[in-house]
């Protein structure tokens, strides 16, 4: 028989071991308590938005499943009660209170241009000006200040909005005549010069317009100023080439934009040789502040051969990582150079450009394909996206090692809805901006009809097909305010509250699928969701607190999600940026 004070020495030395052991634990280095944390680290909605038992919501609606969470180096070591973190402190721990606010993981933007925000930064901020003489009188005001001769940028004058009042180079020539100028569109599909810009880049009628490109002409027979579509790049390729130092200054100013409005990553979609040596150079000296997931741009051959050779980086934790292609399949809704399946109903005999009307490289794409690329690309139209379908899926028949690789349709804004289960089949992830429909709503059904509009901007059809979503801003052609993108997506009205009940609300999302189109769904399409989209120990120290709580407030108040503000966001451990001191 056993000794009984055998049995209680044996219970004493156990107990003392499982102390050791407690002891012996390394502190964390960040410990962030008082929070309401939505860990999402539960099964995601049902395609129809129902949310399933093991989310934290009852009948009396959401609450957060923990309040704190403990990082180690650039890890998530614990998450759990604000009592059971405190086992976490240790002397070198730096402890933040955050006194009830939201902790999400950490937000991403799957499609952004990075160089192009920080244009925006940089140059005359022309978004939201109504008029051209009122965006003239701002580059009159700039040119007060700039050398003789020297370039002026201005950028956001929208497109879509004014496509039946395009300007020319006129009032833009008498105004500013000694300063070249470039005004470039909200999106990208149009861009407005004065004479100054045409003069010092050489561009008269006789250039040559790339195929799916238009440069309009005065009524003298010169160029009117005006460029659409892919005519972009006449002037813009004529400009003189920033030094690297100009373009990690522009790199810089957008990733630090991002980092203090909340975004831990970004996705940026069509990098050209320049900016991927600029990335390349910050990652090396620890200059990113946030992650950048890189999608070079197919429209440059000789970088994509290099990168065909070279294979896309197979690791997922850098601070830059390629192993995405970007393709341009057809132009923009509001410029009317998407591609239709049947004519544009405000221009009865149009019906846009795509494929090699638009410089698509099928050959080139197929390359990258095998190569073990991803996929992303730009199709906005019924016919383009169906078109763009249509390849995806006789090169993935044609080689299976393709299949798998969570190829993208980024945009996939008009739908044909015979083509809406085609994405889910084929595995392919709709990468879509909330923001652009409550944008594009003004004249939308104008482009469309009410026929085809159905098929627009069709998130829940699209989640009932089965289909992955991602959501984004296309920043700067959007906002990216993360408050504006949730709030877009969940209640489907724009700042103003408009329309009420909501524009086409049947193919709204709910809170926890907004939440995820910024976070878990965004990590699955650039496949880090083993490493972040969660909180969860072991998981990236990737995290993003707001102000407010996006999961309550889309039951009771959705229009307060306007004025949510960011309050800290953290990657791989370490604070990016900090809105309040709350130690």
């Amino acid at each position: 028989m056993i000794d009984k004070r055998l049995i209680v020495l044996l219970a004493l030395a156990a107990a003392g071991c499982d102390s050791t052991v407690e002891e012996s634990r390394p502190s964390a280095d960040l410990l962030l308590t008082n929070a309401r944390v939505y860990t999402m680290n539960w099964s995601e909605a049902a395609p129809d938005g129902s949310i399933t038992s093991e989310a934290p919501r009852t009948e009396n609606g959401w609450q957060p499943d923990a309040e704190a969470v403990a990082v180690r180096g650039s890890e998530i070591v614990f998450v759990g009660s604000d009592e059971e973190a405190h086992e976490w402190r240790g002397d070198g721990t730096r402890v933040i209170d955050l006194q009830g606010a939201t902790l999400l993981p950490g937000l991403v933007d799957s499609h952004t241009h990075i160089f192009e925000l920080g244009q925006r930064i940089a140059r005359v901020d022309i978004v939201d000006v109504a008029t051209e003489e009122d965006a003239v009188a701002m580059i009159v005001e700039r040119a007060r200040d700039v050398p003789e001769g020297d370039w002026i940028i201005g950028y956001g004058w929208d497109e879509g909005a004014w496509a039946d009042r395009y300007p020319d180079k006129a009032l833009l020539s008498d105004a500013v005549p000694n300063h070249p100028v470039l005004m470039r569109g909200l999106h990208g599909f149009a861009d407005w010069v004065n004479q100054r810009a045409l003069d010092d880049t050489g561009v008269t009628a006789e250039t040559p317009v790339p195929v799916g490109g238009e440069m309009r002409l005065a009524e003298d027979g010169t160029p009117s100023g005006l460029f659409i579509n892919r005519a972009v790049e006449i002037v813009r390729s004529r400009m003189p080439e920033p030094t690297d130092e100009e373009l990690r200054s522009l790199a810089l100013l957008g990733l630090e934009r991002m980092a203090a409005d909340g975004y831990v990553a970004v996705h940026d979609a069509g990098l050209g040789r320049h900016e991927m040596a600029v990335l390349e150079q910050m990652e090396a000296a620890g200059d990113l502040p946030i992650r950048v997931y890189a999608m070079l741009s197919l429209r440059d051959e000789e970088l994509i051969r290099e990168w065909i050779a070279r294979g896309p980086d197979e690791d997922t934790d850098s601070m830059l990582v390629t192993r995405s292609v970007k393709a341009y399949y057809d132009g923009a809704l509001g410029s009317r150079g998407a591609r239709l399946l049947y004519d544009y109903s405000d221009m009865p005999g149009h019906r846009g450009i795509s494929g090699d009307g638009y410089g698509f490289d099928e050959s080139l794409m197929a390359d990258a394909m095998s190569a073990g690329f991803q996929i992303a690309i730009h199709a906005i139209g019924d016919a383009g996206n169906r078109e763009a379908l249509d390849i995806l899926e006789r090169i993935m028949a044609e080689n299976p090692s393709t299949s798998g690789l969570r190829h993208r349709i980024e945009h996939a804004q008009v739908l044909h809805p015979d083509d809406i289960p085609r994405l889910a089949e084929l595995g392919i992830i709709a990468s879509m901006e909330p923001p652009h429909a409550m944008e594009d709503k003004a004249w939308a059904e104008d482009r469309l009809g009410p026929e085809r509009i159905l098929g627009a901007y069709a998130w829940r059809s699209l989640r009932e097909a089965g289909t992955h979503l991602t959501f984004n801003s296309d920043n700067p052609g959007s906002d990216h305010d993360i408050f504006y993108g949730l709030h877009s997506a969940i209640a489907r009205q724009d700042r103003n509250l408009q329309p009420e009940g909501g524009w086409y609300a049947h193919e709204a999302v709910n809170a926890e699928e907004a939440v995820r189109g910024y976070t878990s769904w965004s990590a699955y399409a650039s496949f880090s969701d083993d490493e972040t989209g969660v909180i969860a120990p072991g998981r990236w120290a990737d995290l993003t607190v707001i102000d407010v709580d996006p999961f309550v407030l889309a039951d009771d108040s959705p229009a307060d999600l306007l004025n949510g503000r960011i309050v800290m966001t953290i990657v791989a451990g370490e604070l990016v940026h900090d809105a309040t001191d709350m130690e």
